[in-house]
């Protein structure tokens, strides 16, 4: 199993160093302080070198929003049951639902994608790869060859993007139960308690909160994942959501395009795959930092940076889908404004010194 992910490793080029230092230079001579816009600036750089374009455009941008269900769910981990995964990715298809509303005003396409929901929704991309996984807390949630899959699939619908002509990709997801397999990962790959890591996903109470705990502590005591293969920890604990979104990123990286993080699940597949494919974490720019309680170490471990601290654990996207108006303001900038010649300024030149 270990061979496919060293060749896609192998297919990833790393950043193109003549095309970042292209951009650098084109941010440091617009008329502003240098490194002015932060994070920003940053971002667009990255871009560039992954495209190995310093001219960058993020003009056809696709949210894409991959949907799930979880056997977990059978242990009262979640205040809806398994039906609303269909029910919002229903409404995803039909242009309603919150990330939907807020794409429109950034002119982004929404797509969701079966990749393992119980009731298929007709319309919806078809991706299915089991009618749900298993319940984590008495066995293995996937099959080595279903996880495999659902990422060979995620790998496979970066690949039709890029051929559809996107400049960058949003990942989003949707599935009942998936903040208790993404905290089940994250205590297993980050090593840390469950306690820690395990938060109150769409508003569990006080006794739901507990369920959940005790029903992570159990999948991992059942499971034994090794937290050296991550691939042993995905297929045992994770969702098809979850794996979908590994070979989003690893996709992403191979076809060059850049993908934008979203929340807890959405980082927790981020985290897998630059542990599967370590050269994946190349095309992935980190949003907003979620309120989940694992969110902060899960980006600390892939030496990103969050733009967004809004407290967002909406999913579905939307956190990711706010980052891109924040981008075309910097590509405007970084494309339109005036340079020092033009403004009839003295360049900035770094001054060095220590802070005050």
């Amino acid at each position: 199993m270990r061979e496919p992910f060293l060749t896609w490793n192998e297919k990833i080029a790393p950043q193109n160093k003549a095309a970042t230092s292209r951009a650098k230079a084109q941010w440091d001579g617009v008329a502003k302080p240098l490194d002015g816009l932060g994070k920003l600036e940053t971002a667009v750089i990255r871009i560039a070198g992954l495209t190995g374009d310093e001219n960058v455009s993020i003009d056809r941008r696709t949210v894409l929003v991959l949907c799930a269900d979880n056997g977990i769910v059978k242990e009262g981990v979640t205040q809806t049951d398994a039906s609303v995964t269909a029910t919002m990715a229903r409404r995803i298809f039909e242009h309603r639902s919150s990330v939907c509303l807020m794409a429109k005003t950034t002119r982004a396409e929404v797509i969701p994608v079966d990749f393992g929901m119980l009731t298929r929704v007709p319309g919806v991309r078809d991706m299915h790869v089991a009618s749900g996984t298993q319940n984590m807390a008495e066995g293995p949630a996937m099959t080595e060859a279903q996880a495999f899959r659902a990422i060979e699939n995620g790998i496979l619908l970066a690949k039709e993007r890029k051929a559809a002509g996107d400049r960058i990709l949003v990942t989003g997801e949707m599935g009942i139960g998936n903040t208790s397999t993404s905290s089940a990962i994250a205590a297993v790959l980050l090593n840390l308690p469950v306690e820690i890591v395990t938060g109150r996903g769409a508003g569990l109470s006080d006794a739901g909160l507990l369920r959940k705990r005790d029903a992570i502590k159990r999948a991992i005591e059942v499971n034994k994942p090794d937290p050296s293969d991550p691939f042993d920890v995905l297929r045992k604990l994770g969702g098809f959501d979850i794996a979908g979104l590994v070979g989003l990123y690893i996709g992403a990286a191979i076809e060059r395009i850049p993908i934008l993080i979203d929340g807890l699940p959405s980082s927790v597949a981020a985290l897998v795959a630059s542990r599967l494919v370590p050269n994946s974490k190349t095309a992935m720019l980190a949003s907003h930092c979620s309120k989940e309680p694992v969110a902060q170490a899960i980006l600390d471990e892939l030496g990103l940076s969050a733009i967004l601290f809004a407290d967002m654990k909406l999913g579905e996207g939307t956190g990711a889908v706010c980052m891109l108006p924040l981008l075309d303001m910097a590509l405007a900038v970084y494309h339109g404004s005036a340079s020092f010649s033009d403004a009839g300024v003295e360049q900035y030149t770094p001054q060095g010194g220590k802070p005050c």
